[in-house]
């Protein structure tokens, strides 16, 4: 009998414990490694650091949910895979032998990569529950006593949606304690546009964002290296189409977040075959990896290739429908296996994704995520805000009741007029 080991716990690792729960044969088991005890709702951090959420609005224990699904959980975190032996080694000492693994761990967050980046330096970030609780309370003091505020997205992140968020919830948030007008507002990225999105955009992402941004007073800077970070300054190079340096920016602030760029987990990362030189796990069109075949991917965390042609590196977001997809395909593929058929699943890689702005938001779909597409849709109201609460508590409510079909996209796409994602 087959021991499937899903390595994770979080936006990934969660459904695809419970997919692949429903999946298995009459003896086989599901374990889920993590280095927390505890799943938080990742979209809901900008809330969090505004003080419109707290931490229990949005994250629980693990192992009761896990534990009443069959499913058996390990918090002592992942060292090291070994694929050779198939085996994990875990930050206690011990290990766990695996006849399938399914990496799902989210990303490294290389806030390393620039000189007084992240909460242990000199910005803030919502990439994590404990980030958005420590920016929350800096978030208090700030509005205390107001200035300026840095908001963005660091050379080589490949998650843009969040830094537009918080810039129009911080936003939104100033406007309601009336204080916007003391707080000037400047949005930093490595996108070539405003609204690229680290997809060449989707529909009239430019123009919809841009004109956001302006009615805002937000002022940005496009194609943006940031190169260190002070308790009071930002320094930025600005570098033209040909990625020669066009300006150099020296951005004071008294609030700042900054999205960093992502890598692979320390336990694969450098592990030939396996991760490619990010840390990112390397799969197939099946999710699965071509050398170590007993081992899959979803989220955050697998290796695509970034587009092409921009000034200053830029990454490729994976969206909560495109993981959604990984989870289904590699339950079923590893299924297929179980019962000796080849592996024939494969995830659709489509983008979905709402973005709230506090009191409106945008959404929009790419199929497929990188361009030319089939559909390519981007729309903006309140509405968006409204159904970006309404995923939050279905999601969660998802995440503890085990209920691993994903009915949000169904209904989103209903809403436009889709059948479906293919």
């Amino acid at each position: 009998m087959a021991h499937i080991v899903v390595l994770g716990a979080g936006i990934g690792g969660m459904p695809m414990a419970y997919e692949m729960q429903e999946k298995i044969r009459k003896g086989d088991r599901v374990t889920v490694i993590s280095n927390s005890e505890s799943f938080h709702f990742v979209p809901s951090n900008p809330w969090v650091a505004v003080n419109w959420r707290v931490r229990d609005d949005i994250a629980f224990p693990i192992r009761p949910y896990l534990e009443r699904k069959g499913i058996d959980f390990i918090s002592a975190g992942a060292k090291r895979v070994h694929p050779e032996k198939n085996q994990i080694e875990l930050m206690n000492g011990e290990t766990v032998n695996y006849d399938y693994l399914i990496i799902a761990t989210g990303p490294k967050l290389a806030f390393d990569e620039v000189e007084g980046l992240g909460p242990n330096g000199h910005t803030h970030s919502i990439c994590h529950v404990d980030h958005a609780v420590s920016a929350a309370k800096s978030w208090e003091t700030f509005c205390k006593q107001p200035g300026s505020i840095v908001v963005g997205a660091v050379q080589g992140a490949s998650c843009y949606g969040p830094a537009y968020e918080f810039a129009f919830i911080m936003d939104t948030d100033l406007r309601r304690r009336k204080i916007r007008d003391k707080v000037p507002m400047t949005f930093v990225t490595a996108e070539p546009y405003i609204g690229h999105l680290g997809l060449g955009g989707v529909g009239d992402s430019k123009g919809l964002l841009e004109s956001a941004l302006r009615e805002r007073s937000i002022n940005w800077i496009c194609n943006a290296k940031v190169t260190k970070v002070d308790a009071d300054k930002m320094y930025v190079t600005e570098v033209d189409e040909k990625g020669e340096v066009k300006k150099e920016h020296v951005l004071p602030h008294n609030f700042a977040m900054m999205l960093p760029a992502f890598k692979g987990v320390d336990a694969v990362f450098g592990i030939e075959g396996l991760a490619n030189p990010r840390g990112f796990t390397i799969v197939d069109e099946h999710q699965r990896n071509p050398k170590y075949k007993n081992i899959y991917s979803v989220g955050v965390c697998i290796a695509i290739p970034p587009m092409g042609g921009t000034p200053v590196a830029v990454g490729v977001p994976k969206t909560g429908y495109m993981i959604e997809s990984m989870v289904t395909a590699t339950a079923h593929n590893i299924h297929s296996e179980l019962t000796g058929n080849p592996p024939t699943d494969k995830a659709t890689w489509n983008a979905v994704c709402l973005a709230d702005f506090g009191d409106t938001g945008v959404a929009f779909v790419a199929l497929p995520q990188i361009p030319p597409r089939n559909v390519d849709w981007f729309s903006s109201g309140k509405w968006v805000h409204l159904a970006k609460i309404a995923f939050e508590k279905y999601f969660i409510r998802k995440m503890k009741t085990g209920k691993s079909e994903p009915i949000y996209e169904k209904l989103i796409l209903k809403a436009m007029g889709i059948d479906k994602l293919k």
